[in-house]
């Protein structure tokens, strides 16, 4: 097929810049997506604000702004989060990717509705919990769940057992409850033992108030310092968040054989299988006495580790460019 993928952001990147902290997840995700479809001999086209036209055997990149013929027909066109871009192509199959939940007040205000009606694109959405809290109103020409995968550089990445390490880390955003997370680490974890420490994403509190808890800054870098904090850790700690609709952090954790501690809060309930790959907790005492569980507890660790273990390189970026082809 003829695939075509489209993006229009005010900063430049193309697939280069795969690994930039810069990126956000919806860059990330075009990235990886393009490239796989591209990889199963699929002809792909990626339109976005790039620096230059990249031409590789059957996947190239150009600037959206030269996308002026529309005469140019492709048999599929996605549209990165933006219905308005579908009006610079034709094509037999138009899709939607979805990243926000974008209740109706917010679609009509971002302008989408015209477009959304005019094209009737197939939404792809993130997860059960996205498609919950989609309108049926922007639902009504179909969704679909669309499963990311993981980067290979997690995937390829070595796992080191048996692993005696005392740190916990929250990577994913800090604006997704890290707030919660701190307050169970301050007031349940650290006054019962200052043995352990957590690393997070930096944000607005004082360092040394929080070096006082054992809780220090993780440094914010490219994604093999990333690999580097996640190896060193036992444990993911994230509470979850009403606004994350699938938490690749979360994700990249498991990749890594990180057992997940979560509140299930969004989506989290989606990327945690209880007692499996890792604990959901329903309510701050209980998410404490997991993360003593597994720092403390050898056996209940290892299995949790077996379990990740089994499920390791099942999330590539080329299956789920296949499952996405075939939702098509």
């Amino acid at each position: 097929m003829k695939i075509c993928f489209l993006d229009k952001t005010l900063f430049e990147y193309d697939f280069n810049d795969k690994y930039s902290p810069l990126l956000r997840g919806a860059e990330t995700i075009l990235i990886n997506l393009s490239k796989s479809v591209s990889l199963l001999g699929h002809e792909v086209f990626v339109f976005n604000n790039c620096r230059k036209s990249i031409k590789n055997n059957n996947y190239h990149w150009n600037n959206i702004n030269e996308l002026t013929n529309k005469n140019n027909f492709f048999d599929v066109a996605i549209a990165n989060a933006d219905a308005n871009l579908l009006n610079l192509i034709n094509a037999q199959k138009k899709i939607v990717l979805s990243y926000s939940l974008q209740p109706v007040e917010k679609f009509i205000r971002k302008k989408q509705l015209y477009p959304y009606f005019k094209h009737k694109p197939k939404i792809f959405l993130l997860g059960e919990y996205h498609k919950k809290k989609r309108s049926i109103l922007t639902s009504l020409y179909g969704t679909k769940i669309f499963t990311p995968g993981v980067d290979d550089i997690f995937i390829n990445s070595e796992i080191k057992f048996p692993k005696h390490s005392n740190q916990a880390i929250f990577a994913s955003r800090s604006d997704r409850n890290l707030n919660i997370l701190i307050d169970i680490w301050k007031n349940y974890i650290y006054p019962k033992s200052d043995n352990y420490k957590l690393f997070i994403t930096p944000n607005n509190e004082n360092f040394n108030n929080l070096k006082k808890n054992n809780i220090y800054f993780r440094k914010m870098d490219l994604q093999n310092n990333l690999i580097k904090d996640l190896s060193a850790s036992k444990m993911m700690l994230v509470p979850g968040h009403k606004a994350e609709l699938f938490c690749l952090a979360a994700e990249e954790a498991r990749e890594l054989c990180l057992p997940i501690i979560t509140l299930g809060i969004g989506c989290l309930k989606e990327r945690v299988d209880h007692g499996k790959t890792g604990f959901i907790a329903k309510n701050n005492f209980e998410f404490a006495q997991y993360v003593f569980d597994l720092f403390q507890d050898d056996n209940l660790y290892n299995s949790i580790v077996k379990n990740l273990l089994e499920l390791r390189g099942s999330k590539s970026w080329l299956n789920s460019a296949k499952n996405f082809l075939n939702q098509i």
